[in-house]
């Protein structure tokens, strides 16, 4: 059953987000997820806006924790430090 990272996103430090995201981006490769949202136009409708959102699939709530919590996704979040305003989740999909 699919698994998903979906975050929010407001960024503060341009620059650590840059240097973040393609780290990031090779965690995702290198543990099989795959980008359905990055960025791009979005409607908050209830609660706090963060201006940036990011849902990746994975295979499973395993792989998607593992990635979490992987050395090389541990990297990234020491890049980004401050850089950003997120709220995280990693959420197990419907079986379908």
């Amino acid at each position: 059953m699919s698994a998903y990272w979906i975050v929010r996103v407001a960024v503060r430090d341009a620059e650590k987000l840059g240097a973040y995201a393609p780290l990031a981006a090779a965690t995702v490769e290198t543990y099989g997820g795959k980008y359905l949202a990055r960025g791009g136009a979005h409607e908050s409708t209830e609660g706090t806006d963060y201006p940036r959102n990011v849902i990746v699939e994975w295979p499973d709530l395993a792989t998607a924790q593992k990635a979490y919590h992987s050395p090389e996704y541990a990297k990234a979040k020491e890049v980004l430090a401050d850089g950003a305003d997120r709220l995280f989740v990693i959420v197990e999909g419907l079986e379908g």
